[in-house]
């Protein structure tokens, strides 16, 4: 397999290279290859990411991805939007895990007000909310196979107010029922909260863009922090792979930035490959590093993310044993 890596800005050039290395020694059989993109390019060079790098990118087998900085510059177009629409990359897929609960988020990856249809105007800005028949159809059915296999299904709207909603739900609830999948719904704004209070109540959760990218931020505090949650964007040609966390410049370069989160991105492209094993493998070496104390600072540790990275490395080796 043919793997593009982007490191991106900030903390990307910090923790990617911990994910690259595990992957490395799990599956030297790989084949990694860099693509340079994000903001620190565009200051360079004007560009943040041109044809070429997609080009590179979609002649890929899958995409290790870290995080890019993205300015408030109306002439600065997001990156992961971009590669997302250019790669119809449309389901974002955010799990998360902890005591005594495992959710999916589900979220619908290139529409919504993510669509970047915008105009900025002296007295006003406008962003377009644009929901599609084929969009919501191919989301909830992505959901759907995941529901199948667990337990049901949640789809979070806002139909209460917004007629895009009304459409989105009613798409969401016709798939779950054409596929047999119990389903229930929930308004966003409550539905935040009743993650938060009784997470064990909820398994797999579609949501629009937006709400998706909210809704998985907000249950990251369940899991420890952004810091330690995956994900994955999925389309039906490419995939990519990348922390949920973002560029983080405050603490760049301070060798100080959670892996985890990039390690685990990393495990899902390999469940994704078809090498569960591995991604397993992954998933034991930070459980077992972790239980013995060696923590960065936000899970209030000292050890600096290339120190954590080495003891990951050295428990994957233990674990091939």
């Amino acid at each position: 397999m043919r793997i593009a890596v982007v490191e991106g800005d900030g903390i990307g050039k910090e923790v990617i290279p911990v994910a690259r290395d595990a992957l490395e020694l799990l599956r030297p059989d790989f084949e990694f290859f860099p693509v340079e993109a994000g903001y620190g390019r565009w200051q360079r060079t004007g560009t943040a990411i041109d044809e070429e790098e997609i080009a590179m990118l979609r002649s890929a087998d899958s995409i290790l991805f870290g995080a890019v900085t993205t300015p408030p510059d109306p002439g600065y177009r997001s990156v992961i939007v971009r590669i997302r629409k250019e790669l119809d990359l449309y389901a974002n897929i955010r799990p998360v895990k902890g005591e005594g609960f495992e959710m999916v988020i589900v979220r619908e990856n290139t529409e919504g007000l993510y669509s970047g249809i915008e105009t900025v105007e002296e007295d006003r800005a406008c962003t377009l909310r644009c929901i599609t028949r084929k969009g919501s159809e191919r989301i909830a059915r992505y959901a759907c196979r995941l529901a199948v296999s667990r337990r049901d299904l949640t789809v979070g709207h806002k139909a209460n107010v917004l007629k895009s909603d009304v459409f989105f739900r009613n798409i969401c609830i016709e798939q779950a029922e054409l596929a047999g999948v119990p389903w229930k719904e929930g308004y966003i704004d409550a539905l935040c909260l009743d993650v938060l209070q009784h997470p064990g109540r909820y398994d797999v959760i579609v949501t629009t863009n937006l709400f998706g990218d909210i809704l998985s931020d907000v249950a990251a505090y369940l899991a420890g922090g952004l810091g330690l949650l995956p994900s994955a964007n999925i389309g039906d040609r490419n995939a990519l792979f990348e922390p949920v966390h973002g560029s983080a410049p405050d603490i760049a370069g301070r060798n100080v930035a959670n892996p985890v989160a990039a390690l685990r991105s990393a495990a899902m492209l390999l469940g994704h490959a078809g090498d569960p094993c591995g991604a397993a493998v992954i998933e034991e070496a930070i459980t077992r590093v972790l239980a013995r104390g060696v923590r960065t600072r936000d899970l209030g540790g000292s050890s600096g993310t290339r120190e954590f990275g080495t003891e990951i490395l050295r428990e994957i080796r233990l674990l091939q044993k």
